[in-house]
């Protein structure tokens, strides 16, 4: 078995494997853009089957192309370009073997079966499928959405400045968003239902007999960074044993420091994987990594505070469900997203996926034709630069042609062209990319534009806009936040194929137009769209302060005990110490009651009193009715207005 297959751990080893004649190799995509000048002549005549996992994040860039180049047959007596272009192609001496979950439109076009429709139109249809429903049936995977429960979040934002300035509404509703969500009541409100949830619902039902694990998927380092202090504080206040890790890439910020995974952790990035099976680490919070490819089948309820959709969705879901011995169910409590969207999401891959038409070449002369229009480049800059490319010259060579197109660029074109440009040349570059890989013939043209565009977008300057949104999180305070678990549902799947659209031809880099409101208008909107708290202040404050903190207060047992058996000033000893525990808990909904009652003394002695009077009944001094408005002057209640 060892002289039969072997695992190429580096170039190296795939260079020394190929011309050893081994006859499995398993390899990565990456590493033959290392080997192409140094691979025998002797190998290209050889045949091949190219076996490709996860062949929706495989196929179509440079690395594909130095696969086919690297293995393919080497045409003497052609100029340079042509060579190029075939090395491209699918090679005629090897077999392709593609296998996804998730096909993309390209995967399809490419490895699917055509089939002509009566209007005019291909689709494409995968050659085999197992799909998603029948190994869900027959057990080798697990339902992932058959307990999903979405997480509604509301919040109340409050003008902080006098004057009432205009910011770009579109722009200030996300940045608003970010704001919210990244609060740091917010992130502790949150992390709180997770740790409850965790507790509660996973380990009290020895859910995977016990080891069952559970991941947080967040929106960025910053966030996740937030969530595993936040996680880590609430696992030591509840005295529990397990712990969090956190997984992200780099070094980041965390409150003036430098830190990475290592730091955070207390170990190496590389014991993640083999660390999260083993106690006491149940928790992995994630920015990015571990949620495509990251095989755990311990992992049994999945966190979600990050925006999701279409293939995204699915494959981050995914990592739940893999079968395990006691495996019989997953989770998943979602924060950002609603059952619609993860619907839509999952649809197109439950049955088998479908292109719906094939890419219409077309798309290229229509993008030439309008890159050229622009005038950025002549005819002779394409040819210069492609022939100065193919012999292999020098940046200085090459740059002075980059940069006199890009002088002309900035000049000649406005905001909207340059937007315009840019965007066609990537859709060029992108577009062409992938249909030479299917159209039976060649195009010299496109393929030096495509060289060409290659080097020049990056040197392109985005167009400077200006954002009218900025200094809006300095105007504004968030006032309530608060996170309210909708019905816990399973989501159906509609038992027929789905259908995905072929390869957009063009991007588009050009910015909606900036929509200007006031400050008020913006935060009125956003609290409209996102608020769903009743607020009617007075009446709040008089709630919170006769009904809310005395129930809370009389919830906990040693204020109850003393108030029994302990004589007044026992009972006021034990209701301070209740009432500090209750103003905490009432600040994940209630931000700017806490933080008056923190900062304004009178106003913390004043709800004191009163929650006393109230909580301590028949024994205190006054009675609810004195809080009402308009109690007779002199009562205690009046010693401080809370209108």
């Amino acid at each position: 078995m060892r002289a039969t297959v072997a695992h190429a751990e580096g170039s190296g080893d795939l260079r020394r494997f190929i011309a050893q004649g081994k006859k499995i190799i398993i390899s990565t995509i990456q590493k033959f853009p290392f080997i192409l000048e140094e691979i025998d002549n002797r190998q290209r005549g050889r045949r091949f089957a190219i076996i490709i996992d996860e062949a929706h994040s495989s196929q179509g860039g440079s690395a594909s192309a130095a696969m086919a180049q690297a293995l393919g047959e080497e045409e003497t007596g052609e100029d340079r370009i042509n060579h190029l272009m075939a090395s491209r192609r699918l090679l005629p001496n090897a077999s392709y073997y593609a296998f996804t979950a998730t096909p993309k439109n390209r995967t399809l076009e490419i490895f699917g079966n055509p089939e002509p429709q009566g209007d005019g139109t291909v689709r494409h249809r995968p050659f085999h499928v197992y799909t998603m429903k029948q190994a869900i049936q027959e057990g080798f995977i697990l339902d992932v959405l058959k307990h999903y429960t979405p997480i509604t979040s509301y919040y109340r934002l409050a003008k902080t400045v006098a004057d009432d300035p205009e910011f770009d509404a579109r722009k200030a509703q996300k940045k608003l968003r970010r704001y919210v969500e990244g609060h740091q009541h917010a992130i502790r409100h949150k992390a709180e239902i997770m740790v409850d949830h965790f507790h509660e619902q996973v380990i009290a039902h020895r859910k995977i007999d016990g080891k069952a694990r559970a991941m947080v998927v967040t929106n960025g380092v910053e966030r996740a960074i937030q969530y595993f202090h936040a996680i880590r504080h609430i696992l030591k206040e509840r005295k529990s044993p397990h712990r969090a890790i956190v997984a992200f890439a780099g070094e980041h910020n965390d409150g003036g420091r430098s830190v990475n995974e290592a730091t955070l952790n207390g170990f190496p990035s590389a014991k993640i994987a083999d660390n999260i099976q083993r106690y006491p680490y149940p928790f992995l919070i994630c920015a990015d990594k571990f949620q495509t490819g990251y095989d755990e089948p311990l992992l049994h309820t999945m966190y979600v505070d990050k925006p999701l959709a279409g293939v995204k969705a699915v494959q981050t879901f995914s990592r739940l469900n893999r079968a395990h011995p006691g495996k019989r169910d997953v989770f998943v409590l979602d924060f950002q997203n609603d059952t619609e969207t993860i619907k839509q999401a999952f649809s197109p891959y439950y049955r088998a996926t479908i292109l719906s038409d094939e890419t219409d070449p077309n798309r290229l002369h229509d993008l030439q034709s309008h890159l050229d229009k622009a005038q950025v480049y002549s005819p002779t800059d394409v040819e210069a630069f492609v022939e100065h490319y193919l012999n292999d010259m020098g940046r200085e060579q090459l740059d002075p042609i980059l940069e006199q197109c890009v002088a002309i660029y900035r000049s000649d074109l406005d905001e909207d062209g340059q937007a315009a440009f840019k965007g066609k040349a990537k859709g060029f570059v992108r577009t062409y990319g992938f249909l030479f890989l299917i159209l039976p013939y060649a195009n010299r043209d496109w393929e030096e534009r495509s060289i060409f565009l290659h080097f020049l977008i990056p040197k392109l300057p985005a167009p400077v806009e200006e954002d009218l949104s900025k200094g809006i999180l300095d105007a504004i305070d968030m006032e309530s936040y608060r996170a309210e678990k909708k019905a816990l549902r399973a989501i159906l799947l509609e038992d027929e194929d789905g259908e995905i659209d072929p390869v957009p031809g063009e991007g588009n880099g050009k910015q909606g137009e900036a929509q200007t409101d006031l400050l008020s208008r913006i935060i009125a909107d956003f609290n409209h769209l996102f608020g769903g708290i009743p607020w009617a202040d007075e009446d709040r404050v008089l709630k919170m302060i006769t009904v809310e903190i005395p129930a809370k207060l009389l919830e906990g047992l040693a204020f109850r005990n003393a108030k029994k058996n302990s004589d007044s000033e026992n009972v006021r000893i034990e209701h301070d110490a209740a009432l500090q525990r209750v103003m905490v808990d009432i600040m994940k909904d209630n931000t700017q009651f806490f933080k008056h009652f923190m900062d304004n003394p009178d106003f913390k002695q004043f709800v004191s009193n009163s929650s006393f009077d109230v909580a301590y009944g028949d024994k205190g001094k006054t009675s609810p009715a004195c809080l009402a408005k308009g109690s007779q002057p002199g009562s205690r209640c009046q010693s401080y207005s809370v209108y």
